[in-house]
């Protein structure tokens, strides 16, 4: 099927005892037995189990074409539990940019505990092979990268991960199962924040992971969601499979536009650099085209000068709302290294745009005058 047809199928499941079209919010903590004691639907605590997670956990596997989909209550606490799942010891790759929580929750709460980690630079194949030990487990991916949207060639750094008896992780929150499939790039986990463009309208907090099989190390996660209880709200787990449905056509829409910004950028006077897949001199445009179905919606932007000026120009916007997040209808852009704090190698000119659903020529319009002198 095509992607808009699956992600309808995967979130439309018709009630089977009233027939209604969108199907109730199981909101129950606890569900009752039987006379004989026993759970009629399987379901007995809302922590390890419930209808309303089972769904969008089933949908989220279907999107990514994985055996086994796990919904949490935010992008960290799947990434935090995936990290549980390991054990002292052992040893992490990671991309050098990446999303900075990830970093950040490795050093200040999995180091401590036993687990080592080293962050390297994900296009730099040769730097990737030298950094992966006997001990390594896990090699993490993020691409695109956040914030300088540079692309990982996930099929060699999934081979490189499976010679070392390791497995590979996407974090593909940024292309979403719509843009790049990383299972058909032989990873073997998804993570996503569903905070972002899967949930798709700012509303929502959540996260989640998705397998590839379901394997004994997949096991073991699910076991420790259930018993963490990191798990997202029945309410929380409905707005996500809602936003799924609208999934293809916001996406594809938010690119165009992301596209057409991101042009006009390029080569302005007042732009030191422009970073989006979708332009010609991106220094992955091989990979991109090879991985990727779109460039997507997520874009950087450095401006001549410093934080000062970078500042300057965003207190100038009118349309785009200073907000950190993405992937939500609004258009948003930040400072990032502001967001990132003062251990943050991010550089200080540089703004992170997250595309919405505004008319292209408002937006470009919104930023020529903020460009102006």
């Amino acid at each position: 099927m095509h992607f808009d047809t699956l992600a309808l199928r995967a979130t439309h499941q018709p009630d089977p005892t009233t027939g209604a079209v969108v199907p109730p919010i199981y909101l129950s903590t606890t569900f009752a037995r039987n006379e004989t004691n026993e759970l009629p639907a399987g379901y007995t605590y809302t922590r390890p189990n419930n209808p309303t997670r089972e769904a969008l956990e089933k949908a989220l596997a279907a999107l990514e074409g994985g055996a086994v989909g796990m919904a949490f209550s935010s992008g960290q606490a799947a990434a935090m539990t995936l990290f549980q799942a390991l054990s002292p010891g052992d040893h992490v790759v990671l991309s050098a940019d990446a999303y900075y929580g990830t970093p950040a929750l490795l050093e200040q709460v999995f180091h401590p505990w036993g687990l080592t980690y080293t962050r390297v630079d994900m296009r730099n194949l040769d730097a990737v092979q030298q950094a992966i030990h006997g001990n390594t487990r896990v090699v993490w991916c993020e691409t695109p990268s956040n914030p300088m949207l540079s692309i990982t060639d996930l099929l060699t750094v999934s081979r490189l991960a499976h010679e070392a008896g390791a497995i590979c992780v996407c974090d593909n929150t940024w292309a979403t199962p719509v843009l790049q499939r990383p299972f058909d790039f032989n990873c073997d986990v998804v993570m996503h924040s569903t905070t972002k463009y899967l949930s798709g309208h700012s509303d929502v907090l959540g996260g989640a992971l998705i397998f590839k099989r379901d394997t004994e190390f997949a096991q073991r996660i699910r076991l420790l969601q259930g018993l963490s209880g990191a798990v997202p709200s029945p309410f929380d787990c409905w707005l996500v499979s809602r936003g799924i449905k609208t999934l293809g056509v916001r996406i594809r829409a938010q690119t165009v536009t992301a596209q057409a910004v991101a042009e006009f950028l390029n080569g302005h006077y007042g732009v030191e650099k422009v970073h989006y897949p979708g332009l010609l001199n991106h220094p992955d445009r091989a990979l991109i085209q090879q991985q990727m179905n779109a460039p997507g919606a997520m874009l950087s932007v450095q401006i001549n000068g410093g934080a000062a000026e970078a500042i300057r120009f965003l207190g100038k916007l009118k349309l785009f709302t200073r907000a950190t997040s993405l992937g939500g209808v609004e258009s948003l852009i930040e400072h990032r290294a502001s967001v990132e704090g003062p251990t943050s190698a991010t550089p200080q000119n540089l703004l992170r745009l997250s595309i919405g659903l505004e008319h292209a020529d408002d937006l470009i319009a919104d930023l020529a005058q903020a460009l102006a002198d």
